[in-house]
């Protein structure tokens, strides 16, 4: 079987969606229920205001949370997790419990942002096309 035979671009789509950085961390808190910014920012300690505005946009934009104005003085602004946010639940506890079974030391920063480095210049070097056309997509 050829490679391109069992791409499906929803799945590649979906991965990429929730595995962006912080994604699964803004998720997971959101699975608790409805939260103000401030409170979703204080569960995610390391995560700074201007990568978490950009997350709830991006999931906002893919009808995965929504952003509810609650019409108080002063505005209050709450997002929660839609229905099909919710639909992820058990896929992102299927990640837990994987990450929970298989990953036993967390690298240090450095090094992550090393090794991510690298595949991301391994991917550019080994398939230039597909490295490409995602960069026009960002």
């Amino acid at each position: 079987m050829h490679l391109s035979e069992g791409f499906c671009p929803r799945y590649a789509h979906a991965v990429e969606l929730v595995g962006r950085k912080w994604t699964g961390a803004v998720l997971r808190t959101l699975l608790s229920g409805p939260a103000r910014y401030n409170e979703i920012r204080g569960g995610i300690p390391e995560i700074s205001d201007r990568m978490l505005s950009e997350r709830l946009r991006e999931l906002e934009t893919e009808g995965i949370v929504a952003r509810i104005v609650v019409p108080e003085t002063p505005v209050r602004v709450e997002y929660e997790l839609t229905e099909k946010g919710r639909a992820l639940e058990h896929a992102l506890a299927a990640v837990g419990r994987w990450a929970e079974r298989w990953i036993t030391e967390m690298p240090p920063a450095a090094g992550v942002q090393a090794s991510t480095r690298a595949v991301h210049r391994s991917v550019r070097v080994s398939r230039p096309a597909v490295a490409a056309s995602s960069r026009g997509r960002r």
